[in-house]
């Protein structure tokens, strides 16, 4: 289950490090291979809201074959597009298609014993977290010596063969719901406006995921010019170095656990203002930019393990539409930053990039104190 949850995910990453090599293919601009990533992420979040509740309705090993099946599809469809166009349907459908790991997530803690449940889904979750950052490794050597092309049908290859194995290895489950699909989309607007805590941590992480795709959807054009002139292959490389950071974003977790997890969001949307702000000033230096790269994945994971301790504290009923709604917004963050971070970077180059990211970022700070002081009269 960890294996297909990060395999399954790396597929909305892989496009980053191409994007220079996708410009060159297609003879686009970079403002327009900026959509690769965003319609990725914006397919991603419309799945989460309308394909991931249906694991409460239908048999999840069938739903999720069945969605594995399809990525496959959409992964083979960008590999042979014809055009820039093709290519950005496919991208949106690779994202659509691409919530496997949200189906198997609540599936592993329904087949983990209570006294284990924590423990198997941190273990399945890690596959997710090693697949976002291990994607631009692979995609970037791929891309370096094999084509753009290539990365799009190992990964198509790959969801067959991770079908062919579940269709095996995973047991049936029966629906915990009984209601119309219409009843279950319906609820999820009522917990919208029921649940302040999940309107205020999913904005928070949606401006986080917000900025931390404005700098990854443009490194790759950042890295290809001066100073470094840098192919696909080292910013890919670039995802190890985030593993330092979000390797000690579960501390937040445990802070988190210990204390009210509003102080961890603000201390990781503190860490991510300073990653750019190091980013923005020392960039240009091969040591601020790894120190900028450490911090990002920090103050973004952090943000992230906060704001869901945040929201699993509501009804255990909930959890599942919860996340759903949580992670849709993070996604459509994501996309935004994605589109924000490719039109900074058209115009007005790294400094534009980097100025998105913190006004993205002075977002989540404002929501976050304004309602701290509501909650305190003032």
């Amino acid at each position: 289950m960890a294996i297909t949850c990060g395999t399954v995910v790396a597929n909305l990453y892989y496009n980053q490090p191409l994007l220079v090599v996708i410009a060159e293919s297609f003879q686009a601009h970079s403002h327009a291979t900026g959509w690769i990533p965003m319609l990725t992420q914006i397919g991603y979040a419309v799945g989460l809201f309308l394909l991931v509740p249906l694991g409460d309705l239908m048999e999840r090993r069938r739903l999720i074959l069945m969605m594995l099946v399809l990525t496959s599809v959409a992964l083979g469809a960008a590999a042979v597009s014809l055009n820039l166009a093709w290519l950005l349907v496919a991208s949106l459908a690779i994202g659509i298609t691409s919530v496997s790991a949200q189906l198997i997530i609540p599936l592993a803690a329904q087949l983990a014993k209570p006294e284990q449940r924590g423990r198997i889904v941190g273990t399945v979750m890690s596959g997710v977290l090693i697949g976002i950052l291990l994607a631009r490794t692979v995609s970037g050597f791929v891309g370096a010596s094999l084509g753009w092309r290539a990365m799009y049908w190992l990964a198509s290859g790959l969801m067959i063969v991770l079908a062919a194995v579940l269709s095996r290895m995973l047991p049936k489950s029966q629906p915990s719901l009984r209601v119309s699909y219409p009843q279950l989309v319906g609820s999820l607007f009522k917990l919208i406006q029921q649940q302040p805590i999940l309107r205020e941590a999913s904005l928070a992480g949606a401006m986080s995921f917000g900025a931390f795709s404005t700098f990854w959807s443009t490194l790759v054009f950042f890295l290809a010019q001066p100073p470094y002139h840098y192919g696909s292959e080292v910013t890919g490389l670039f995802g190890l170095v985030g593993v330092v950071g979000a390797a000690a974003a579960p501390v937040a977790g445990k802070i988190a656990d210990k204390r009210n997890p509003k102080i961890t969001v603000a201390l990781g949307l503190s860490i991510t203002t300073l990653s750019f702000l190091i980013l923005w000033v020392f960039g240009y230096h091969i040591l601020g930019l790894i120190v900028g790269v450490i911090l990002l994945d920090l103050g973004a994971q952090s943000t992230h393990i906060s704001n869901q301790a945040r929201i699993f504290s509501l009804p255990l009923e909930f959890h599942s539409r919860l996340n759903a709604l949580y992670m849709t917004f993070s996604f459509m963050g994501g996309a935004l930053g994605s589109f924000l971070g490719a039109y900074a970077w058209s115009r007005w180059q790294w400094h534009g990039v980097c100025a998105i990211a913190l006004l993205m970022l002075g977002v989540a700070f404002v929501t976050f104190i304004k309602r701290r002081r509501q909650q305190l009269g003032v």
